[in-house]
């Protein structure tokens, strides 16, 4: 049963993409606001327990779903909520298309909707680099993570996983807000994504059609990014496409030079493309080694 909610989950994200109305997503992003207003404060402590309620809490909520509806429908349901690989290849094409258009204005705008950056400097090979690095770093999150937390927890699982990989972007980032409250909530996401992106980078390998420099861009450079999960799958994605991702980026005013991970040229707009059907061929295997790893359990 747990197999068919995982296949029937990702059916559904590809028919139809995140729901329009009532996203589990945007309620957990509410409440996680509200609890944050009562507990804040510079403390590691405070943020461990507001990533503590907020996590141990969605996995008691899947898992009364699972009791009410039944478990299959619970992951199905939970399974197409969380995925967002519909989602992140359209607004990828669409970032893609104003980049075509000669519309960089409007791509730095768009941009802000998948990657946390400071977008305003940027040039068509920045913003192209950016969407590349966020297609490739968000299949690993919001795909391969949620199949595989799917397969191995259920329900449960795959809302807990989600929560904290929520959680992470809401306070996780270094600002002088979040250094300490969010501490827990970052470190929390890099566990919970350490086999997901290694599974993700094995995948993207296997699925790429330069499997050779995959592997060796992915062998070479994917534990030089600052993140432990994020350099595995950038790195296997300039690996498969033959790019060179990574270099300087800014967040919140802050520039932080990143290592460069591959040797090829830089990002295209044209690569947009590439690497969405790059992220559809790794979403599918991780579909099937996920139903696989299920009926093994």
């Amino acid at each position: 049963m747990s197999a068919a909610g995982l296949a029937l989950g990702y059916g559904a994200d590809l028919a139809f993409g995140d729901p329009h109305r009532g996203h589990p997503v945007a309620g957990f992003g509410r409440v996680a606001l509200a609890l944050e207003r009562r507990l804040y404060a510079p403390s590691r402590a405070r943020g461990a327990l507001h990533a503590g309620v907020l996590v141990g809490g969605s996995a008691l909520a899947g898992h009364g779903l699972s009791r009410l509806i039944g478990r299959r429908a619970a992951l199905a349901l939970l399974t197409w909520t969380a995925l967002g690989g519909r989602s992140l290849r359209r607004e990828a094409a669409g970032i893609a298309g104003q980049l075509r258009r000669d519309d960089l204005d409007g791509a730095r705008r768009a941009l802000t909707a998948l990657a946390g950056r400071d977008p305003a400097s940027l040039d068509d090979a920045g913003i192209a680099r950016a969407v590349v690095e966020s297609v490739a770093e968000n299949t690993s999150d919001a795909v391969v993570g949620t199949l595989l937390y799917g397969a191995l927890l259920g329900p449960a699982g795959v809302a807990a996983y989600r929560a904290a990989n929520t959680l992470d972007a809401m306070v996780g980032h270094r600002s002088p807000r979040y250094a300490e409250f969010g501490w827990a909530a970052a470190r929390l996401d890099d566990v919970l994504g350490w086999p997901a992106a290694r599974a993700g980078a094995v995948l993207t390998a296997l699925c790429a059609r330069e499997r050779g420099g995959a592997w060796r861009v992915l062998r070479r450079d994917g534990a030089s990014h600052p993140s432990p999960n994020a350099g595995r799958m950038e790195a296997a994605f300039a690996g498969a496409l033959g790019l060179r991702l990574g270099g300087p980026l800014a967040y919140d005013g802050i520039v932080e030079l990143r290592p460069a991970l591959g040797d090829g040229r830089a990002p295209q707009a044209r690569d947009i493309g590439r690497a969405n059907r790059l992220s559809s061929r790794v979403g599918a295997a991780a579909l099937a080694a996920s139903i696989a790893l299920r009926r093994l359990r």
